[in-house]
């Protein structure tokens, strides 16, 4: 088995991933063919092999009791989040949390309620720190 650091998602792997993480259920390859088709074009085998792929590198959980596989997430989303971020946190940032979170204020995509949302945050975090 794959370990967990080098199991780092492809992009259209990611894809999919997001797709399975709307999911409580486990989804046949039809159901997230359907879905990836919502957004771009794929072919089924695309998708098939993708997923494929996926559940060799860990990423994904396949049920083979039934003739359609079902297919699960077998990572977290907000632990690949996390890790995703702390890369780009690294790579971009050099490590600086603020200079991070400077590039997502100065974005043109940041509406106010994001605005508020982010200060709730901020609070939350400092009256979090002050209690510790």
């Amino acid at each position: 088995m794959v370990k967990q650091q080098h199991r780092k998602p492809t992009k259209a792997e990611l894809e999919i991933l997001m797709i399975l993480w709307k999911h409580s259920e486990a989804v046949t390859v039809r159901e997230v063919f359907e879905a990836v088709n919502e957004q771009k074009y794929a072919s089924y085998t695309t998708v098939l092999k993708l997923l494929q792929i996926m559940h060799e590198k860990g990423l994904v959980e396949r049920d083979e009791q039934n003739r359609a596989h079902r297919y699960r997430a077998k990572i977290k989303q907000k632990e690949t989040g996390k890790r995703m971020l702390d890369e780009v946190l690294q790579k971009i940032f050099g490590g600086s949390a603020s200079r991070l979170v400077q590039q997502v204020l100065e974005a043109e995509t940041t509406s106010a309620e994001d605005m508020r949302e982010i200060r709730k945050m901020i609070e939350k975090a400092e009256k979090g720190a002050k209690q510790k």
